[in-house]
């Protein structure tokens, strides 16, 4: 062979293997489907976003180990994990990054404030979008019809906690602590409507920020009104602090909020304030799933630390996504999308099927309080 027709034979074997890996959507593994996954995985709430990641890494593992077969073709699945910071801006770049690498869907993200702007960079891309853990009812209030959630919004989550304060706690006078984030606020702001359609005289708000570590100053305000219960919304990391320096100003008031601060490492780092706190998750107790035990031993196992919060529906949303690539018999992104708002499908968490917004049909509110620094189920509200 001349060299000149060496070198077009090359240019048209090199043509054609592009054109092959342009077709498989870029796919270097033959029968390898990308499944998206964005949490904090660095700063002072990445144990939450750690737990979100393993539960999604639980269910590849078992359904790869079991076995995928779609449209006749063997399928592994693989995740494609991203770190978000908590942070919005960061969450829109990986949120493009994933898109980029054409994952066919995405587990996340967790955090409200990082859910929402990354939501319109996959709607944009027609790639589904199934959140574990974001609360805030805007999320899906947008119409993009790729958003979608396993757990109640705070529009249930508020005002469940505000019937708790009222009718359990009897209380009379409240104070409001917020963040300033997504989550935070928005969670506060579903409060106060509540309490105060209670007849419940509300203290003037306040407000920190999710980086804060000192919270006296805010705090001997806030006693001067001698509230019954200070209600905060915010995470963990900012939670427990706040609950651990209102019991060393004497601040006898009960400390409630969602379930950005009901962690078990709240316990550790509120101390001996713990015993202060009652705290909702928008979702069914591990303890109460059929499956839960069973669960919590697969997880132990396998990542040797216990389940905290929303492993669970991380896990679950892995296997939303896989029932809708059996139904569409295809790991097209656009097709899988397609068969989404039909889901009807028993998970781990329980009954799973959405509404026209991309939000569950069917969804729990559970109140816990802390006994011996671990959580204790005061009240499981179904809401339907």
């Amino acid at each position: 062979m001349k060299p000149y027709q060496r070198m077009f034979s090359y240019s048209v074997l090199s043509v054609a293997t592009l054109g092959l890996l342009v077709a498989c959507g870029g796919k270097a593994n033959d029968g390898e489907v990308k499944i998206g996954h964005v949490a904090p995985l660095t700063g002072s709430i990445a144990h939450m976003g750690k737990q979100n990641e393993n539960g999604a890494v639980l269910a590849v593992e078992e359904i790869n180990k079991a076995g995928l077969t779609i449209n006749g073709k063997k399928v592994v699945l693989k995740l494609v994990p991203e770190d978000d910071a908590a942070d919005p801006k960061t969450a829109t770049q990986v949120a493009q990054k994933l898109v980029d690498a054409k994952v066919v869907a995405v587990v996340g993200h967790l955090n409200s404030g990082t859910t929402i702007p990354a939501s319109k960079i996959y709607h944009d891309a027609g790639i589904t979008q199934v959140s574990p853990s974001a609360t805030n009812p805007e999320y899906t209030k947008q119409g993009f019809k790729t958003a979608f959630r396993l757990v109640a919004t705070d529009a249930q989550q508020g005002p469940a906690l505000a019937d708790y304060v009222a009718k359990n706690l009897k209380a009379k006078v409240v104070a409001i602590i917020d963040d300033s984030t997504q989550y935070g606020k928005g969670l506060a702001d579903e409060f106060e409507k509540t309490v105060k359609a209670a007849g419940i005289k509300v203290l003037p708000r306040e407000a920190t920020n999710d980086k804060a570590t000192d919270f006296k100053a805010i705090l001997t305000k806030v006693k001067a009104g001698k509230p019954d219960v200070i209600m905060y919304g915010g995470m963990d990391a900012t939670g427990g602090p706040l609950a651990k320096q209102a019991k060393e100003l004497g601040i006898k008031a009960k400390i409630v909020g969602g379930d950005g601060i009901c962690t078990d490492k709240l316990a550790e780092l509120a101390g001996d304030a713990i015993n202060n706190v009652v705290c909702s998750e928008a979702a069914m107790s591990l303890a109460k799933m059929e499956a839960g035990p069973e669960f919590q031993k697969k997880y132990k196992d396998r990542f040797n630390i216990d389940v905290d919060i929303y492993a669970p529906f991380s896990y679950d949303a892995v296997y939303v996504i896989v029932d809708a690539m059996k139904r569409a018999n295809s790991v097209e992104p656009a097709k899988i999308l397609a068969v989404m708002p039909q889901t009807q499908m028993k998970g781990l968490i329980g009954n799973i099927a959405f509404d026209g917004k991309g939000d569950l049909k069917e969804s729990v509110i559970t109140l816990y309080d802390y006994k011996d620094k671990t959580k204790s189920v005061l009240e499981i509200i179904k809401i339907q």
